[in-house]
This record gives structure tokens, sequence and C-alpha cells, in this order.
């Protein structure tokens, strides 16, 4: 059967915790993170479509519990970063528009400096922070998909699953994130 985007909708709150105890088990869980210190979240979700709302306060209770598993490089400097206070610029695909702050949240890092963030829309961008550039090529649908997805992608660089275990799902559900020809999570998946 082919997996689609709507087969992942509440993955966050239904998939997420088991396949990372699956796939990641030897993985620590993420306990320095102090919701408190970090840019409020409310605000924002008020601003998301409902299920987009949803599903990052539910990953937001995780990351606040303590009961979330590391495999997204989450800290208190990349989960709810604060562009204004770094003096970060936010710039749109275009490079030209600006986009304001309240119009996304990140959610945390690559491991390089960049951060994935979510946008209004609910779609996952990865904000680029060398150019303070939200990139167009390289985004996901929704938080279920990308999360979803990095589960995976980390699956496969820690050894648990296989290029050829995730390829055609990745395929079916065509998220630009994963697929880019240079920079997709099985773009870098294939050059291992």
């Amino acid at each position: 059967m082919t997996l689609t985007v709507d087969d992942l909708n509440g993955y966050v709150e239904r998939g997420l915790d088991a396949d990372l105890a699956r796939l990641l088990p030897d993985r620590p869980f993420i306990t320095d993170v102090d919701l408190a210190e970090v840019r409020p979240i409310e605000p924002f979700l008020e601003r998301l479509p409902p299920a987009a709302a949803a599903s990052l306060a539910a990953f937001d209770r995780k990351i606040g519990d303590g009961t979330l598993r590391e495999f997204l490089d989450i800290a208190d400097w990349s989960y709810g970063f604060d562009f204004a206070a770094n003096e970060c610029g936010i710039l749109d695909s275009d490079y030209e528009t600006e986009v304001p702050e309240e119009d996304l949240y990140s959610i945390g890092a690559d491991g390089g400096g960049n951060l994935y963030v979510m946008l209004v829309s609910g779609q996952i961008a990865v904000w680029f922070h060398e150019e303070e550039v939200l990139e167009e090529h390289t985004r996901w649908d929704n938080l279920d998909v990308f999360l979803w997805s990095y589960v995976r992608y980390e699956a496969v660089r820690e050894g648990t699953l296989t290029v050829a275990d995730i390829e055609a799902d990745f395929v079916s559900l065509g998220q630009p994130g994963a697929l880019e020809p240079e920079l997709g999570l099985l773009t870098y998946l294939r050059k291992r």
C-alpha cells in the first residue's frame, strides 16, 4: 500500500514515541529544554490551522515533559529560537521579502546551524543561517510528515533501517525536503 501524507496525520500523538523507541532505542530523552526559557508557543499556536496546532502542541508537551528522545538537535537555543533577540533576519525564499518572526516557530536544528521552522501555514521549512533565508525547495507539508521522515532518516544513519526500507515511502510522500536532488534527506542517505 502506498503511504500518503494523510496517513501520517496525528503522527506526533499516535506514532512518534513508539517509532523512536523501536528505531532509536538508545537515544536519550531531551531533558534540558526549559519551556519557560524559550519563545512562548501559545501565540503561534493560535495562528495555525487546527491540525498543525494540535501536532505542534503535542510536540511541545513531549519536549516540556522530557518524554521525547533525541533525534533532532533540540535544545534551548534551537527550540523556540528568538530571532529578534539574537539579531537574526528572516527572508522568504525570494531573498527579498522579510518574514515576521510571528509567522514561524523553530522546532530544532540540523546540527549545522540551520533551523527547522514551522510556518504559519503549517509547513516545515529550513531557515538557512548563512543567508538568513527560508529555503523553498526543502519543505515538508506538515510537522507529522516531517517528523516521520526525520525519524527514519536518523534510523538509517543509526543502522536500524536501510535506504531500501524507506525509499519507496519517501518517494510516495513526495516531500521536497526528502527528495530535493542536492539537499534532500534521501539524497544525503544515498551518498552514505
